[in-house]
C-alpha cells in the first residue's frame, strides 16, 4: 500500500509535459514519476497512426523478402540489395518495438 506523499515543485510546463508522457505510456502520473525515479524503462503506447506505420513497414519488409527470393537465380546482386533493404527495415522495426 502506498500511503506516503512526496511533493515536488515544477513549472506548469514541466507538469503538463510529465502528465502528457504518463498518458502516452498509459499510466498515472504517480506511477510515471516512480518509474523514472527508479530508472525503470517506460514504454509508451503506440498511437493508431504509429501502429498503422508499423504494420505498413512489416508488409514492406515481407514484400521485399519475397522480391529478393524471386531474383536470387536471375540477378544475385539485385537480390542482395533487396535483402539488405529488408534487413534495414527489420532493424527499424526492432527499434520501433522498444
Amino acid at each position: 500500500m502506498k500511503r506516503e506523499v512526496i511533493q515536488i515543485r515544477c513549472s506548469i510546463y514541466e507538469k503538463k509535459l510529465l502528465k502528457k508522457r504518463a498518458a502516452r505510456a498509459g499510466i498515472s502520473l504517480s506511477e510515471y514519476l516512480r518509474a523514472t525515479a527508479f530508472k525503470i524503462n517506460i514504454v509508451e503506447r503506440l498511437t493508431p497512426e504509429q501502429l498503422e506505420c508499423y504494420q505498413m513497414l512489416v508488409k514492406y519488409k515481407n514484400n521485399f523478402i519475397r522480391i529478393s527470393n524471386m531474383f536470387k537465380k536471375r540477378d544475385p546482386q539485385l537480390a542482395k540489395n533487396v535483402e539488405a533493404l529488408a534487413e534495414e527495415i527489420r532493424q527499424h522495426l526492432y527499434h520501433f518495438k522498444r
